[in-house]
């Protein structure tokens, strides 16, 4: 049976953020997962998850200046020694909160026509940077995900393909290495969700979900979740699944899609 972590980053606005834990946890929810915990001390946040009973399931690696509109430094050349650095801080926060699961960002494209020849640097930064952050993250027992995303929410996003996240993994070769599959991104992107989950459920390392367009609850727009969510049980899958979306209004109002599944696993 599906089991689902709330993201905290894009669910329950309408509390303080470090009162966000109580408030999932009042609705059902088991675990939960955010964008970045870096702006809190990691034994404050332990000490809510603990509190309320909560696993944390993933967060984010250092993204670089999110506020100045960096998305992740793990492609950008020449700063490598910041992306080293922050792996080292993610993983010291997942030492303390628990989690098995680590976000690497790729960061977006050079140039607003970046051609072949800026790709290709960036790529081969990139996997550099992966085989250090996995190898960093093996001694753990961590997973290292990278995501797709797709260019309508994040242009110039570096990775946007569920095909050519699967090669990156499988040429770096580590076996911490694994896909994030957001079938929000994925829909937008590519479409065919059901066909790549049974390609690729073996290299897919968390998945996330979000109604599609409008990226609202999982039970409006164009995808058929009961249907993939009894897909990926099918296919083994044993991770969380993020609901990663904007609510339509308060957060606990919109979760009647979810109760069937709490219900389920009394």
């Amino acid at each position: 049976m599906p089991r689902f972590a709330a993201n905290l980053s894009m669910m329950y606005n309408e509390h303080a953020f470090l009162d966000r834990f109580a408030a999932a946890a009042r609705d059902g929810f088991n675990a939960v997962e955010f964008l970045f915990p870096y702006e809190f001390r990691p034994g404050e946040l332990k000490a809510r998850l603990d509190a309320h009973g909560l696993t944390q399931a993933l967060f984010n690696a250092p993204p670089g200046d999110w506020s100045g509109g960096e998305r992740g430094l793990a492609s950008l050349p020449g700063r490598e020694d910041e992306f080293r650095r922050g792996i080292d801080t993610a993983l010291e926060y997942a030492r303390v909160l628990g989690n098995r699961k680590l976000h690497v960002m790729a960061g977006l494209i050079a140039g607003d026509r970046a051609g072949e020849t800026q790709r290709k640097t960036q790529r081969d930064v990139y996997l550099n940077n992966l085989v250090y952050a996995a190898r960093a993250a093996q001694a753990e027992q961590i997973t290292v995900v990278i995501e797709p995303i797709n260019t309508r929410d994040m242009p110039g996003y570096f990775l946007n393909r569920q095909d050519d996240a699967q090669a990156i993994c499988a040429e770096v070769g580590a076996p911490n290495l694994k896909v994030q599959f957001d079938c929000y991104h994925c829909q937008i992107v590519e479409g065919d969700l059901a066909t790549k989950l049974k390609r690729d459920m073996a290299g897919i390392g968390h998945i996330q979900v979000a109604g599609v367009p409008e990226r609202h609850e999982p039970d409006i727009g164009e995808l058929n979740y009961p249907y993939l969510f009894d897909l990926i049980d099918a296919l083994g899958y044993d991770g969380y699944i993020g609901c990663e979306y904007r609510p339509r209004a308060g957060t606990s109002a919109g979760l009647g899609w979810l109760k069937p599944y709490l219900d389920a696993g009394r």
